[in-house]
C-alpha cells in the first residue's frame, strides 16, 4: 500500500486518514496538523522522508502567483527542503488544473452561472486557475488580495490589476514571516471579520477556506462557498452562518474534503512521480479518476 502525508501548518484538530481503492490499488492518505509549529513540521518530514511515497505541504504554498510569474515564499523553501528524498507538493498544481476544471464543470453542468454572479475570491494570488475561470464564466470578481492577505482597504476588480500589483509586492511579501501572511495553527480556529461588505455585496465567496472561516461576517444567508478543505465541523459552522450551498473543488473522503496539496500529493503517487507533475500530466490523472465538485446545499 502507497502512503501519502499532508503535513499543515494548521491545527491538529482537523487531522484524517483514510484508506482508498483507485484504479486498482490501495492508497493509505493522511493528514498531520502541527497548530503553527515549523519547527515540528520538518522533524515530522525528516522522520518520514524515504518512507513514505509522496508529502503534501499544507498550510502555506511554496510561491505566490503574480498572474505571469511567481515567486518563492521563503519560509515554505526551507520547510520543503527537509524532504531529500520524498517527492513534496504545496497544491499549486492542482490549484491550476483540478480548480480550473471544477469551475468549467459546474458552468456547464449546472446553473451557477446562469446569470451573472458577483464573486469575491479571497486570494487569487493563491488561485490563478479559479480566478481566471471565474472570469472566463463571465463573473464580476472582487480580489480579496490586499484586502485579507495585507489588511488594506483596497479590493481589486481585474486580474491586470492584480499583476501589476503583485509583481511590485510578492518579492517582498514571499520575504515575510509565513504567520504575518496566512491564518496558522490557533488562528484558524478563531473567527475574526474583516471587511464584512465584500461578504454581503457578493453572490460567491470562493478560495482558501482558512481565510474564509477567518474573516466571513456572522451571518452570509443565501450565500454560496467554494473552496477545498472542509470538516463536519466546518459544515456545521456553515450552516449556523446560514450559507445556502457549499462546494469543494476535491471530492469527500469519509466526511470531510482533503485539501488541494494532499490530492496532489497522491497525484504524484499514483504516477511514481519524484516531483510535481506536468500540466498535461496532472489532466490525464484527473480524467481517469472523473474528480467532480461536491455540492452540498447547507
Amino acid at each position: 500500500m502507497k502512503h501519502v502525508v499532508g503535513i499543515s501548518l494548521g491545527s491538529s484538530s482537523r487531522n484524517h486518514e483514510v484508506t482508498l481503492d483507485l484504479l486498482g490499488e490501495q492508497y493509505k492518505v493522511e493528514r498531520i496538523g502541527t497548530d503553527g509549529n515549523m519547527k515540528k513540521m520538518i522533524e515530522i518530514i525528516n522522520a518520514l522522508d524515504g518512507k513514505v511515497d509522496a508529502f503534501g505541504l499544507g498550510g502555506m504554498d511554496l510561491y505566490i502567483y503574480a498572474v505571469d510569474r511567481r515567486y518563492e515564499i521563503r519560509d515554505a523553501r526551507r520547510i520543503s527542503r527537509a524532504a531529500r528524498k520524498t517527492p513534496i507538493v504545496d497544491g499549486s498544481g492542482l490549484k491550476n488544473t483540478l480548480e480550473r476544471r471544477s469551475i468549467e464543470y459546474l458552468a456547464e453542468q449546472t446553473d451557477l452561472f446562469k446569470e451573472t454572479r458577483k464573486v469575491l475570491l479571497m486570494s487569487a494570488m493563491d488561485r490563478l486557475g479559479m480566478a481566471q475561470a471565474f472570469e472566463k464564466a463571465g463573473c464580476k470578481m472582487t480580489y480579496g488580495d490586499l484586502l485579507y492577505v495585507l489588511g488594506l482597504p483596497l479590493p481589486l476588480s481585474s486580474l491586470t490589476s492584480l499583476a501589476m500589483i503583485a509583481r511590485v509586492l510578492a518579492p517582498l511579501v514571499g520575504q515575510l514571516p509565513f504567520t504575518m501572511i496566512y491564518p496558522t495553527g490557533e488562528k484558524q480556529t478563531v473567527n475574526k471579520p474583516r471587511y464584512v461588505r465584500y461578504f454581503l455585496e457578493n453572490d460567491i465567496i470562493a478560495g482558501d477556506f482558512h481565510f474564509i472561516h477567518r474573516y466571513m461576517p456572522e451571518e452570509l444567508a443565501g450565500k454560496v462557498i467554494v473552496t477545498n478543505t472542509v470538516t463536519k465541523d466546518d459544515l456545521v459552522f456553515l450552516r449556523n452562518r446560514k450559507l445556502k450551498t457549499l462546494i469543494t473543488t476535491t471530492p469527500e473522503m469519509e466526511g470531510r474534503s482533503f485539501g488541494t496539496n494532499v490530492m496532489e500529493a497522491l497525484l504524484v503517487c499514483m504516477a511514481d512521480g519524484k516531483q510535481e507533475l506536468t500540466e498535461e500530466k496532472y489532466h490525464y490523472l484527473l480524467e481517469k479518476l472523473d474528480l467532480k465538485p461536491r455540492i452540498v446545499e447547507l
